[in-house]
């Protein structure tokens, strides 16, 4: 019950801020009645079954603790109307930095609805579609492979200058390891495998034809990982296994396509003007979005024997294909 009540904390306190930053609407309008059942008043304003049925929505209530947590959840929605009307007395939602936030507040739910239109527009992949792309990749599942790797974990601070000669020369990770407790240099080792769906493809690449004889070295802030693979394995996936996602992959790309032309339709159709802003590209510039190029990591330098990886690379690449 402790975790639970921490969990409705959490909700309350999450739920606060977007409450008070809505509430400055709620005075430009004429006070109107809620939708829904009303459950409760509070110094006059009503908190309904709607409200109510949001927020256990959200919270992913189990049906079996819906009675109890319901109670709770009411009470977490009294609480949160109280702070806000307390906020709103001390004129909290008239400072510049919650007028601005719930303006982006606002914006977001708004093209948030918007976009869930577009989506709901998009035509479902076909079996035909999903046959293609799993016939035209087959390094993502006839000839999937799988990595597993050996990682030793170290504080960057301790990458010295030696250590990287110990790395050059070393041909497993053993002399290595060797090398770091001589010189008490602390470590954490443990194994992993990835596949070549888990990774980007130049990282695919790197590990299958750098793998022999070398360490590779990611650095990622505090800490940086040694790695050395250890067997490259086949492990294909057949048609069946991989459709799912094969299916929400091309949804999401159709998705993203009607979204750009959608941008693109409303870019060329408005008059836009840049104003107080220096070197900003023209008009008719293509639009901004999200791009599976995120995904892939910096561009690889140093193939030395010790070969260094861009910083968080082997946590990323496109969703696997377990």
């Amino acid at each position: 019950m402790a975790f639970a009540n921490f969990r409705l904390f959490l909700l309350l306190s999450g739920a606060i801020s977007v409450a008070v930053v809505l509430t400055a609407c709620d005075k430009e309008e004429p006070t109107e009645k809620k939708s829904g059942q009303a459950l409760v008043s509070v110094n006059g304003k009503e908190i309904t079954m709607l409200q109510l049925n949001d927020e256990i929505r959200r919270a992913n209530i189990r049906a079996d603790q819906y009675e109890a947590a319901s109670k709770q959840l009411l009470e977490s929605l009294i609480s949160r109307q109280l702070i806000v009307d307390e906020a709103v007395r001390n004129k909290l939602d008239r400072t510049p930095e919650v007028m601005q936030a719930r303006e982006r507040v606002i914006a977001q739910v708004i093209t948030q609805a918007y976009l869930q239109g577009i989506m709901s527009k998009v035509v479902k992949p076909t079996k035909a579609e999903i046959d293609e792309y799993y016939q035209k990749h087959p390094e993502l599942f006839t000839h999937r492979k799988q990595f597993d790797l050996t990682i030793v974990r170290i504080a960057t601070k301790d990458l010295s200058e030696e250590l990287k000669k110990v790395l050059d020369a070393a041909k497993t990770l053993d002399e290595v390891v060797l090398w770091l407790e001589k010189n008490k240099v602390q470590y954490i080792r443990n194994v992993a495998s990835r596949s070549s769906t888990d990774l980007p493809p130049q990282m695919t690449t790197l590990l299958q034809e750098k793998s022999k004889d070398t360490i590779f070295i990611i650095n990622e802030q505090e800490t940086s990982s040694l790695i050395y693979v250890n067997a490259v394995k086949e492990s294909p996936v057949a048609l069946a296994s991989a459709a799912p996602q094969i299916e929400r992959f091309l949804m999401n790309q159709k998705f993203k396509e009607a979204t750009d032309a959608e941008i693109t339709r409303l870019r060329a159709a408005a008059k836009i003007e840049y104003l107080n802003v220096k070197d900003q590209k023209p008009n008719d510039e293509k639009p901004v979005s999200s791009s599976s190029d995120e995904l892939m990591p910096d561009s690889l330098e140093g193939m030395s024997n010790s070969a260094p990886i861009s910083e968080g690379a082997i946590e990323r690449g496109i969703t696997g294909f377990k």
